[in-house]
């Protein structure tokens, strides 16, 4: 880099390469160590375009893995997407480089291609972003939908900052010191609880787009919002497809049917970078599943419907269908009486709702309990809907703060819920996420809600049913007070939820191909399954109304260097007489073992709360043969801020 620090890639090359070919090269740019923790998937993705007439790029940003340097104070830094400029006019240059260079990834990769992409390098003709958004504050994991959430990356990516890179680890001072001293990520996002400058200040306007980007998204995955978002606003050519899948690529998810995606990734590289015509720019703007109605369970599984194609956003034909709150808890296709509902607050309502909207997930009837329901009549035709289906409502409430959850699911004759999407709001932020305001008690507020990306078809016989809660716990950090809250219905402004519906089949696209075998190295040996989605427990104190849910997960992988040990443990304890007085405790530990010693790293992450402060404490430790020989705490209080 410009100012000497040394960022370290992995390149996969062509074997044809020869003196005087030229090739387009492809970068995957992520703090996920691309030497060890993700080398095995590295492995499979850039072999095959390389095999294609690509070069592969997988470079570790500053401060982490084989990387030079300490780690950013913050995900996507404007260090991160400097140096990621650099590196692309560093590929450009190459003498095998025909001067064209894409960028790639899912999630953090995807986030930070289409970042880099708004600062317009020259030499970035096109990205694919999987499972990404450019709406960091309202999106990503640690505000979910305006409102605080813990969950395992945090415990994860502030440990990860203390580690040196495969396979040496080195523990010379003037590497693993500003490692492991490094401020957790997680106690600066503490601090910034509102939307503004800090969320704002990394991504440019996505409607200044230029460069042509793929977007893939899943029906369950927590970022699909964003695809919708840039059908509408950007100008750039793009191509979209979203699938049944959760947070992970079409032909490695844990909920199907599964497809290749490679393949398309090379059609539209092939055009963007090497100049073929493969046809890409007659393909359908975005190939959408059209889900269809299953049982609700969380174990993986193929969900059943169909792949509808569309050539615009919204898609053509769609209208919007409005469904009313009335009373007896119904909704009706017209507009009915004046009418009051109340709902006492439980906080610890939410477990069965999961811990992001995202996911499969198990029958709603237990959150449902908690929360006001107002269902359809049963349906006499099927009813479909695609796009983003919003909630408005009369609300008030005798505190100064409350949050509301918005669930649409799908009622089956046998009583069975199958939540179709949800989201949330901060009431305080009703009228703006940067600047929130407290609630005036029992003053009654209109709020807006446009729950998250939706695509079903809810069968005739079954009831569309909408459920408001005020918690969605441990999904969401709940409000100090005990509440009531109310939903007013009737009378010149309604309660309502619009449904974006459309006709019940699309155009059908081509058809994709199956997963093709992905290519390992021979030297790693994964065992079992990965740390996420691990495994989750509730435990209710009825008689003290306390609940604890406890998730915990593991990995472990063979390198040739040894063997390395990955366990997660998160508890989340709520008081539901004092909601004021939540807390969550999270472990993380790695085990690597190397050469002649066993280094153990070793994170835990406290937050606990009272009425108006949050009380944080992180400990990153690291041992040599069982001896500490650094550790270093952090430990502040942190004002609440309308959270």
């Amino acid at each position: 880099m410009s100012d000497g620090i040394r960022l370290a890639v992995t390149l996969y090359l062509p074997t044809t390469l020869a003196p005087r070919e030229r090739y387009p090269a492809l970068l995957e740019y992520l703090p996920y160590r691309k030497d060890d923790d993700e080398a095995v998937r590295d492995f499979g993705t850039h072999t095959y375009f390389a095999k294609r007439g690509f070069v592969g790029a997988r470079v570790d940003i500053r401060g982490f893995g084989m990387s030079e340097g300490s780690p950013p104070d913050r995900e996507y830094s404007a260090q991160e997407q400097q140096d990621a400029e650099e590196v692309i006019a560093w590929l450009a240059h190459q003498s095998w480089s025909n001067g064209n260079v894409g960028m790639l990834g899912i999630s953090w990769g995807g986030f930070n291609s289409i970042q880099v992409a708004l600062r317009k390098p020259p030499a970035l003709k096109a990205i694919l972003a999987v499972d990404a958004t450019d709406e960091l504050f309202k999106e990503d994991v640690h505000y979910m939908d305006g409102i605080f959430h813990v969950d395992e990356f945090e415990l994860t990516m502030d440990l990860d900052q203390g580690r040196t890179g495969a396979p040496d680890f080195t523990l010379n001072e003037s590497a693993i010191g500003p490692r492991m001293n490094s401020p957790p990520w997680s106690l600066m996002y503490m601090k910034h609880q509102r939307d503004g400058i800090f969320w704002r200040s990394p991504v440019r306007p996505i409607e200044t787009l230029q460069v042509p980007a793929f977007l893939i998204g899943g029906l369950q995955d927590g970022y699909r919002d964003s695809i919708p978002r840039m059908l509408d606003k950007v100008k750039a050519p793009l191509k979209a497809w979203i699938g049944p899948w959760n947070h992970g690529f079409p032909n490695d998810s844990d909920y199907g049917p599964l497809f290749e995606w490679r393949d398309q990734a090379v059609r539209w590289f092939d055009y963007w970078l090497k100049g073929r015509d493969t046809g890409v720019s007659g393909d359908p703007k975005l190939i959408v599943y059209q889900q269809h109605w299953h049982a609700p369970q969380s174990k993986s599984q193929d969900v059943p419907g169909e792949w509808r194609a569309e050539n615009s956003w919204p898609p053509a034909g769609a209208a919007t269908t409005a469904l009313y709150f009335q009373s007896e808890h119904r909704l009706s296709f017209g507009k009915t009486e004046e009418g009051l509902d109340q709902l006492r607050n439980i906080p610890s309502t939410g477990v069965e709702a999961g811990f992001w909207w995202g996911e499969l997930l198990t029958d709603q009837r237990p959150v449902d309990a908690y929360s006001l329901i107002y269902d359809s009549p049963a349906l006499t035709e099927d009813f479909a809907i695609l796009g983003i289906p919003r909630v408005s409502m009369q609300v008030t409430a005798d505190a100064p703060l409350a949050n509301w959850f918005v669930r649409l699911s799908d009622v089956a004759p046998n009583g069975s819920v199958t939540m179709v999407t949800g989201a949330g709001i901060n009431g305080a932020q009703r009228d703006s996420m940067a600047n929130p305001k407290d609630l005036v008690p029992g003053t009654r507020y209109p709020l807006s809600v446009d729950l998250h990306l939706a695509s079903w078809v809810f069968p005739a016989g079954h009831r569309i049913r909408i459920a408001v809660s005020n918690a969605l716990w441990p999904m969401n950090w709940p409000t100090p007070y005990p509440l009531t809250t109310s939903i007013a219905f009737g009378g010149k402004a309604p309660s309502l939820v619009n449904l974006p519906r459309v006709a019940l089949h699309g155009s059908a696209p081509p058809p994709f191909a199956a997963p093709q075998p992905v290519e390992k190295p021979a030297d790693i040996d994964q065992i079992g399954a990965g740390a996420w989605p691990g495994s989750w427990t509730v435990l209710r104190d009825e008689v003290n109304q306390r609940s604890t849910v406890t998730w915990q997960g593991s990995a472990a992988v063979s390198y040739p260097w040894g063997r390395f040990d990955h366990s997660e443990r998160l508890i989340y304890e709520i008081d539901d007489t004092h909601p004021e007085l939540a807390s969550v405790q999270g472990d993380s530990e790695y085990i690597q073992s190397v050469k002649h010693h066993i280094l153990t790293w070793r994170g835990r992450l406290n937050v606990v709360s009272n009425a108006h402060t949050f009380f944080y404490k992180y400990t990153r430790t690291l041992l040599k043969d069982g001896a500490v020989i650094k550790t270093k705490t952090w430990e502040e209080p942190i004002p609440r801020d309308h959270q």
